[in-house]
């Protein structure tokens, strides 16, 4: 089954969770959904009303827990680490994963010594097994390890949940990107145009090219056969000529 689907049927089924419980007893819907090893996505489980009704609430840090993973990074945990309750082992791996795709939607070449010190890895091997064993074999994360250079060169990254305000950045980019594309698809036409009509015009010149061609072919040929005739008729009147001057008699030699 495809990633996305999966994504899509676990979401489901933690909704539908998150929807039937309120107050305290959502704390154990919140761990169970941010420490699956298949889920990546949470802001629909943000937007259950359940959810939303945690906040200034005594149970609020399960709320904050969910923003967490959503929009977070395991830095944001460690800097913030008294408005969160302590993370199961579960949960910081996930943590770290989605911290690696957070990295990855504006760099497409991660540096080990910065993968290093956003997951509180201490040697090269260690991280390159969380790359290959946790992102690349969970299908999250497609790339290449670069030992020679030390990186990670990113090829393909889920997406995470858009953080708030995001949206709007996304819209703007998408209509310069379409914007943009109206321009070049404006130009491409203008430039078929010209093509087209240069194309014709060529057309036409090699037409006029062929149609001098066969005048003068055609009037070399003329020429010829005009100039056949008149030799033709010369050679006639000069043999008529010849037989019309009388013949002059030979004296014998004394």
């Amino acid at each position: 089954m495809a990633i996305e689907e999966k994504q899509a049927e676990l979401i489901d089924h933690f909704v539908k969770q998150a929807s039937s419980v309120k107050g305290s007893a959502l704390g154990s819907v919140v761990v169970e959904a941010t420490s699956h090893p298949s889920l990546f996505a949470f802001s629909e489980i943000l937007a259950v009303d359940s959810v939303v009704e945690l906040e200034g609430t005594e149970n609020s840090v399960h709320l904050n827990v969910l923003r967490l993973f959503a929009h977070g990074t395991w830095s944001d945990y460690k800097s913030n680490a008294d408005r969160f309750p302590q993370l199961i082992p579960d949960q910081v791996l996930k943590l770290k994963q989605l911290t690696v795709l957070t990295l990855a939607e504006t760099n497409k070449v991660l540096l080990y010594d910065q993968l290093m010190q956003e997951l509180d890895v201490t040697n090269v091997r260690e991280l390159e097994d969380f790359l290959i064993n946790e992102c690349m074999y969970v299908g999250i994360l497609r790339g290449k390890l670069d030992q020679l250079r030390r990186c990670f060169e990113v090829q393909f990254a889920a997406g995470r949940d858009l953080r708030p305000g995001q949206l709007g950045g996304m819209i703007q980019t998408l209509s310069n990107w379409l914007t943009t594309s109206d321009d070049l698809l404006v130009s491409i036409q203008e430039k078929i145009r010209w093509a087209d009509t240069m194309s014709e015009l060529d057309n036409r010149h090699r037409k006029d090219v062929e149609d001098v061609k066969k005048s003068l072919v055609k009037a070399d040929n003329d020429f010829r056969g005009h100039e056949e005739i008149s030799s033709e008729s010369g050679g006639v009147m000069d043999f008529e000529e010849d037989r019309s001057r009388p013949k002059r008699r030979r004296h014998p030699l004394s």
